[in-house]
């Protein structure tokens, strides 16, 4: 009599977690994907940060390099940590502890500065007035999204991997994540996880997902033909000079001749 519930039960577990770590995934980057392909193809005038700094610009002064530094930095981590299996640090010397210990306090430091640089422009955005008159319905949904994504991954760090026992990643999400890019998905992997780190994976798929309609496509418009663009010459365009008006006559720079 217990059997068939218990079954029950085991299925449809199974199914949410093909729901939540295979289906969803794998929306959110078909999303991504045609998302982009349909917004350089519709909206090429629109593929731009829309920067504000002619309406405040000592907010972001400081906001925008602590954000984008912290943010570079904690890709950079993330790269390594989901990407590169632990056997192969391992292989070229990187003992597991010392991995450990260099990416809770490296990714610390660069978690911190990217909360720091977002506060300030989350702040900046609501405080000036001219600006958040400017927000349009994209960075509405941006801005929270995006804040939700470090919040979450910032307090996921911090609760098992600073403060508590900690947590090894690289053999449960890490494997979950490689799984997805090889079509051999294995959502097993990532269902026992921690609350949060699972948050912290959805989170991230959503912000995937907005992506494509968003100012974060300008990240793929990196200005590298700047640096080999020749330089522009400008040249002051000087006024003539009039001759003070004697007697009736005038002199410019030009010549002579009889005022009217």
């Amino acid at each position: 009599m217990n059997a068939a519930p218990a079954s029950l039960a085991a299925a449809s577990t199974s199914g949410a977690d093909l729901l939540l770590w295979v289906a969803v995934p794998y929306i959110c980057l078909a999303v991504f994907v045609v998302g982009h392909v349909w917004r350089y193809r519709q909206d090429q005038f629109g593929w731009t940060s829309r920067t504000t700094q002619l309406l405040e610009h000592r907010w972001l002064r400081f906001g925008s390099p602590l954000f984008h530094v912290g943010a570079f930095m904690v890709i950079a981590g993330h790269v390594v940590g989901l990407a590169v299996p632990d056997s192969w640090t391992e292989a070229v010397g990187i003992t597991e502890h010392a991995y450990h210990t260099t990416a809770v306090w490296a990714g610390s430091v660069a978690g911190v500065a990217m909360v720091a640089g977002l506060g300030m422009l989350c702040a900046r955005r609501l405080l000036t007035r001219r600006i958040r008159l400017g927000t349009d319905r994209s960075d509405k949904v941006l801005f929270p999204l995006l804040s939700a994504t470090v919040v979450l991954g910032i307090t996921a760090t911090a609760a098992h991997n600073v403060f508590g026992a900690g947590y090894d990643y690289r053999s449960t999400v890490s494997v979950w994540f490689r799984g997805l890019f090889v079509l051999q998905p294995q959502p097993e992997a990532i269902a026992g996880a921690p609350l949060l780190f699972q948050l912290h994976a959805l989170s991230a798929f959503l912000l995937f997902a907005a992506w494509p309609f968003t100012r974060l496509v300008h990240v793929w418009s990196a200005p590298i033909g700047y640096l080999a663009r020749p330089y522009l010459v400008y040249r002051r365009r000087s006024a003539p000079v009039s001759a003070p008006t004697t007697g009736g006559r005038t002199r410019s720079a030009s010549g002579s001749g009889r005022a009217a």
